[in-house]
């Protein structure tokens, strides 16, 4: 959302389908430089009404026509503006027929149908305008929740650069069931996305569960496998929480892709064995645990690949397979991005069913231009490209999230701090 949030005009530009259809959106579709114009329309019916029944004839007379004139004012205007379109109409009216011939005159029937739609008009006008004030106010407390379960991150943060982009499949929603974080620590910088099983509020509140765990965890504990059996108990007492309260989504699970940024990352672990090779270590590595996700691309000048990591349960379903976490431990270039997308993205579709070629719109992207591997690049490419090859139309929530290491003196001391 932070990306996402800033190029949210581009994005309704050019992928109407995917733009977020709320008040805000068909208000500025009524200014022009800031200003509101939405005066113009039924002024222009008025003047239009008026010089079209000054120039027919006595025998066809439209000027009764102009009781649309409110009605069209409260569907765009405020209530003083409904106001004076209706005394507006209701004047023009009595100018223009008094200026007939009395044979010719529409009379006092369509004067009261004037005055009587312009009392209407206003009614319908204050009932809208208040409806769309509730919905405004639903738009705060729903980017409350939003800046609460997704939190601004800085662009560079306990020694990583990062971007990330989070689209909602539903118009009218301000947040669903993916989530990301950032979590320096004594021991390194952690990373978490991923994507709970369903939608509405309840997914929202286990991606909170979740991610509050997550940012304590990842603070405090000197192991990333201690993290990752803190985040599946949380998910599993959220689960007994919910299924206590009766609810129908107790059996909620979420995939999940936890990382591990060492403070030490550029000293050799002999003792360590993982995906790597028995003590394999390399001039940079990063600590991986997927919990049923897709694997993250490493995306750099010189390709893109996917992390060898493979496997395990999603969070929630630890009971089918108890056998202990397994971190994965692989090397890292100093210029290589890793890429983290949910199935929003990876199961977007084009009209002819086919998915989206992830690995290959990178690959493309970064051989056109190898800046493209730096987080905020990539992720806006994943963004277009998803739109692009669904036609704007989602499906699911899509969140792209990429991180790497900032190289420098100091870059991997994250200070002891819980934020």
């Amino acid at each position: 959302m932070r990306q996402g949030s800033r190029g949210l005009g581009t994005l309704i530009r050019r992928y109407p389908r995917a733009g977020r259809r709320d008040v805000v959106y068909r208000h500025a579709m009524l200014q022009v430089r800031g200003r509101s114009v939405a005066w113009v329309p039924p002024l222009l019916l008025l003047i239009a009404i008026a010089v079209v029944d000054y120039h027919t004839s006595g025998e066809f007379r439209i000027i009764s026509w102009i009781v649309l004139v409110p009605g069209i004012a409260a569907a765009i205007c405020g209530v003083l503006g409904t106001i004076v379109f209706a005394v507006l109409s209701l004047g023009i009216f009595t100018i223009v027929d008094h200026g007939w011939p009395h044979e010719f005159q529409t009379g006092l029937p369509d004067f009261i149908l004037v005055a009587v739609g312009g009392v209407l008009a206003t009614l319908a006008c204050v009932v809208r305008v208040r409806g769309e004030n509730r919905a405004l106010h639903m738009r705060d407390v729903a980017d409350t929740v939003r800046r609460t379960v997704l939190r601004p991150l800085p662009p560079s943060w306990g020694g990583l650069e990062n971007a990330g982009v989070y689209l909602t499949a539903d118009a009218g929603a301000r947040v669903g069931g993916d989530f990301y974080d950032i979590q320096p620590g004594p021991y390194g910088t952690r990373v978490l996305v991923g994507d709970v099983q369903g939608k509405g509020l309840g997914a929202v509140e286990t991606a909170a569960a979740l991610l509050g765990t997550f940012r304590e965890a990842g603070c405090h504990e000197p192991e990333l496998a201690t993290v990752a059996e803190r985040l599946e108990e949380r998910m599993l007492r959220h689960r007994s929480y919910t299924t206590a309260l009766g609810r129908a989504d107790g059996d909620r699970f979420a995939t999940a892709v936890l990382l591990g940024f060492p403070a030490d990352a550029d000293q050799p672990d002999p003792g360590r064995a993982d995906a790597a090779g028995p003590g394999t270590a390399g001039p940079g590595t990063v600590e991986a645990v997927v919990f049923g996700h897709e694997p993250p691309l490493a995306v750099g000048p010189a390709g893109v690949r996917p992390l060898p990591v493979t496997g395990g349960l999603p969070l929630g379903l630890r009971e089918l397979d108890p056998a202990p976490v397994r971190v994965h431990r692989v090397p890292l270039a100093a210029d290589e991005t890793l890429l983290v997308v949910t199935d929003g993205v990876t199961e977007a579709r084009d009209a002819g069913g086919t998915f989206y070629p992830l690995a290959e719109g990178v690959a493309r992207a970064v051989a056109r231009d190898p800046r493209a591997a730096e987080p905020a690049r990539l992720v806006a490419v994943v963004r277009d490209g998803t739109l692009r090859h669904s036609g704007g139309h989602l499906d699911d929530d899509t969140t792209a999230f990429a991180v790497r290491r900032i190289r420098g003196p100091g870059a991997n001391a994250p200070k002891r701090e819980v934020h």
